[in-house]
């Protein structure tokens, strides 16, 4: 992937979004002991209540699990009757992971401490800082899978590296 030239407002920008993930990181906390379960069981359960039931592969895809740890963890949440497996429609040997009913009312719950976060936005705003989010959080998945392809490459050498590493420029 190419380097970039960025102009001065970026660096900020990239600062306030390192804050912005932090601060999801914190929520992701928060929400699991609110949930009653762990960080990689409440980031499951995410990924069910927003993008629907899928196939126990995929999920473990999107969570960088192996075939035994995603196993382990859905017994997990099927034990606390958060999601189950079910028959894959048209393919016996998939199941699919959906959430109970449990499950989807506890995500609900934690809800309107995410709805809080959006107070001090103008209504009016409200539609260019859904397609901001919606632009960042896609970006942010593509650079997520580039930075997966690196994970073997050395770390920046000097302190003047990691700086342009840390704001994109090279």
């Amino acid at each position: 992937m190419s380097c970039l030239n960025i102009d001065p407002v970026s660096p900020a920008a990239v600062a306030q979004l390192r804050e912005l993930i932090l601060a999801g990181e914190r929520y992701r906390q928060a929400a699991a002991g609110y949930l009653g379960l762990d960080i990689s069981g409440s980031q499951a359960v995410s990924y069910l209540y927003s993008r629907g039931e899928m196939g126990q592969t995929e999920l473990g895809n999107l969570l960088g699990y192996t075939t035994s740890s995603i196993t382990v963890l859905i017994d997990r949440l099927e034990r606390d009757n958060v999601a189950r497996r079910r028959p894959h429609p048209s393919d016996r040997r998939r199941t699919v992971v959906e959430l109970t009913d449990h499950g989807r009312q506890a995500v609900q719950a934690t809800g309107r401490w995410l709805v809080r976060s959006f107070d001090h936005i103008d209504r009016e705003a409200l539609p260019s800082v859904i397609d901001a989010l919606s632009s960042i959080a896609k970006d942010l998945s593509l650079q997520a899978v580039d930075l997966n392809s690196h994970r073997n490459a050395p770390a920046p050498a000097s302190k003047s590296q990691a700086d342009n590493f840390d704001t994109g420029q090279s």
